[in-house]
């Protein structure tokens, strides 16, 4: 047989490996490790919901369901998001439960995207976007944000990265790794230019529910955006359902139907009995609030440790990261995430993982007890203290 490389797909094979997971194997490998890597709830799911996953396979409840998923979640799914954001949306045909909110963003790109279309990435970025562009035949685009304005993208920049194969700008917003927030005036602003310029807007809203000082503005909520966003959410975050890989894309008739036929054939359906405890989640939104409430406490205190002991950090409007500069210390920021590892074993996630634009900082999860937090910030600032020396 030939060499297996000869077989492989030209796309597949430049990919690059995840940057966050090589620093969560390393960590598990090791004893005693405080992990700020990855973005996992520390909480565990409500039980309501799992009350109701456990009672519908009581029931039976193993078969396939309806493509788009069960019809009593699809309305849940609209009523949550009008309810919540103001943005209505008709379960019968422009909702789809996905599994997770991963492959609804890949469902978004392989909808859109012909080969050569560009798509503009604000970064750092989550690392699977740029990817999922690639995969689907795009190019991605990246718009680089710095600290100096809180990593927050501006009209101008999108306005000077448009050409004529620009077909789609992907925001997240709170932002993963940054936690920024876009805000309702922030939002106003871009979508003037996307409007303009006649893009369409995949939107991860993924850390909808998780944010601290301002009422969450969806996108799709703005004058002239509805008709051209494709909206991606889930329950992995705000919910603590990470490992029940629940998502959803809403969108436009048009948009959802495309999508729709992708989901049919790869994928058929999300689980049914998990169905089940999503709807219940919806119907029990106080746990969120409980949540939400503790991420806030734990961002405060982190934040403010972390530039206490010399780690310049904005505060994050949003998410449960934080992404501290490390230039002062003089390392990349793979080497200290290396070598914070190693001699004081915390993990976290360089920020050159993120694109370019995330050099000289790490993304730190405060998804964890507050216990452990203030003990990572004592093992943060005895690193620090030794490379002073």
């Amino acid at each position: 047989m030939k060499d297996y490389d000869s077989y492989l797909s030209d796309t597949a094979k430049q990919i690059q490996p995840s940057g966050i997971r090589k620093f969560f194997d390393l960590a598990a490998s090791m004893k005693g490790v405080i992990s700020l890597g990855v973005g996992e709830p520390d909480f565990v799911t409500p039980w309501s919901a799992r009350e109701a996953t456990i009672a519908s396979l009581e029931a039976g409840f193993t078969s396939y369901t309806a493509n788009p998923g069960l019809l009593e979640l699809r309305q849940e799914i609209a009523s949550y998001l009008n309810s919540r954001f103001s943005v209505t949306y008709n379960p019968e045909d422009q909702i789809i439960v996905t599994v997770g909110a991963s492959q609804a963003l890949d469902l978004a790109f392989r909808a859109l995207l012909n080969e050569g279309d560009e798509v503009l990435i604000v970064e750092p970025a989550f690392v699977s976007y740029s990817a999922l562009v690639t995969i689907a035949g795009g190019t991605p685009v990246p718009l680089a944000t710095s600290a100096e304005n809180g990593f927050k993208v501006t009209a101008a920049q999108i306005e000077e990265a448009i050409t004529d194969k620009t077909k789609a700008i992907l925001l997240c917003s709170p932002n993963n790794p940054t936690g920024t927030y876009l805000n309702k005036d922030d939002l106003r602003e871009i979508s003037e230019v996307i409007i303009n310029h006649d893009l369409i807007t995949i939107s991860d809203e993924i850390y909808a529910e998780l944010t601290y000082d301002e009422r969450y503005t969806s996108i799709a909520s703005i004058d002239g955006m509805y008709e051209r966003t494709i909206l991606i959410n889930g329950f992995s975050k705000g919910f603590a359902m990470t490992g029940w890989r629940l998502g959803f894309v809403t969108a436009p008739t048009e948009f959802a139907k495309v999508m729709l036929k992708i989901h049919q054939y790869t994928t058929m359906c999300a689980p049914h009995m998990l169905q089940h405890g999503a709807i219940e989640a919806l119907r029990d939104l106080d746990n969120v609030e409980i949540m939400k409430n503790s991420y806030r406490r734990r961002r405060n205190y982190f934040v403010q440790s972390l530039n206490n002991i010399g780690l310049d950090c904005h505060t994050p409007g949003g998410s449960f990261y934080v992404f501290p500069s490390v230039r002062k210390t003089g390392l990349t920021s793979e080497q200290f995430a290396e070598q914070l590892l190693k001699q004081e074993k915390v993990a976290v996630v360089p920020g050159s993982a993120f694109g370019e634009s995330g050099e000289g900082f790490v993304r730190c999860s405060y998804a964890t007890s507050l216990e452990q937090l203030q003990e990572a910030i004592k093992r943060m600032a005895r690193f620090i203290a030794s490379l002073e020396k």
